[in-house]
């Protein structure tokens, strides 16, 4: 049987990207997943080696995907060769490795859209050096759904204590509340709903939505978001079939969450949801961009400049990201 081929971006190069590549790549149980092919530098990966202790590998540098070996031990590479290792500073915030980030995530998309990848696993890139590159996006995920022309997407983050969806993503926090509205809560909802039953397996899913305020608004007492965006919109939802329940106060709801009240918690804004999340599982949880005409995974991290090139990275979202790619693309993650 052919293997799911996931194409896994290198991110930033002044971060901890080729890092966590190489040491995912150095678990044998990835190559029984899937074939991974890393769309990058070579000079990259190469450079990486003296990062990683006792890591044996070599680069098979390819021009097309049916070149890879997708052997244990050989990390096949599509080489854009885009960074000029003389000028590139490990750990700081560059023009350069901010541009060739964005043209990985482009040739994924090419190669995902034309079927030669099943999946697509990202490693960090920096905002900020995306910016100075004039790329003018807020990361990742609205870049990808600007590349495949989606207006309507959102963030769930996977971890084997729970799921979260975010109604808003990178926004100040005064335009998250300011811009809640129904329709955009259903959307989250019914974007949640397929994903799960898509990619997850489940035939029902059963949907937690986690109001505002606190007390989720107490009547009104605390505010009435609760009452004019959130109820309507699970309201919506719960009439076209989807089994979303709420709001309730985000202060228990991901409680409720773990113990298997809910399969995926909506949360309203980006901190909601990621607070938890990441005290429940910092090192392994697994950002996912939904509503996506294509699969993409990535680490619930960014570029940790501050200990890039140290050999201190964790490479355990990482391989969860790719791990979870593979299994998402054979529609059983």
């Amino acid at each position: 049987m052919k293997k799911t081929i996931v194409g896994i971006t290198m991110g930033d190069a002044a971060g901890i990207g080729p890092e966590v590549i190489i040491k995912a790549l150095a678990t044998p149980s990835i190559y029984e997943d899937c074939l991974p092919v890393v769309i990058g530098d070579a000079k990259i990966l190469e450079n990486s080696e003296f990062r990683i202790q006792n890591s044996e590998f070599r680069i098979n540098v390819i021009k097309e995907v049916d070149e890879a070996k997708g052997e244990f031990g050989t990390i096949d590479c599509m080489d854009l060769a885009n960074i000029d290792l003389a000028q590139l500073k490990i750990g700081q915030v560059q023009e350069i490795s901010g541009k060739a980030a964005i043209e990985y995530i482009k040739k994924a998309v090419d190669l995902a859209k034309n079927n030669k990848i099943q999946a697509i696993a990202t490693a960090p890139i920096n905002k900020e050096a995306i910016n100075k590159a004039g790329f003018h996006f807020a990361g990742h995920t609205d870049f990808l759904a600007y590349l495949t022309h989606r207006r309507q997407y959102a963030m769930m983050f996977v971890s084997h204590p729970l799921k979260v969806v975010l109604v808003s993503i990178h926004i100040p926090l005064y335009k998250a509340v300011r811009g809640l509205s129904k329709k955009k809560v259903f959307t989250t909802i019914k974007l949640t709903n397929q994903a799960l039953k898509d990619y997850f397996g489940f035939k029902k899913p059963k949907i937690g939505v986690a109001g505002l305020n606190p007390h989720a608004g107490e009547a009104g007492l605390f505010g009435r978001e609760e009452e004019k965006e959130i109820t309507p919109a699970i309201k919506v939802a719960q009439r076209k079939g989807i089994d979303a329940v709420g709001p309730y106060p985000p202060d228990t709801i991901f409680c409720r969450g773990v113990k298997g009240e809910f399969d995926v918690v909506v949360a309203m804004y980006h901190d909601q949801g990621l607070i938890p999340l990441k005290l429940l599982a910092f090192d392994e949880a697994v950002n996912v961009t939904i509503g996506l005409p294509i699969i993409r995974t990535s680490p619930d991290h960014g570029t940790a400049f501050d200990i890039a090139g140290k050999n201190q990275a964790n490479p355990q979202s990482m391989l969860e990201a790719i791990k979870l790619a593979a299994k998402m693309a054979k529609g059983k993650g």
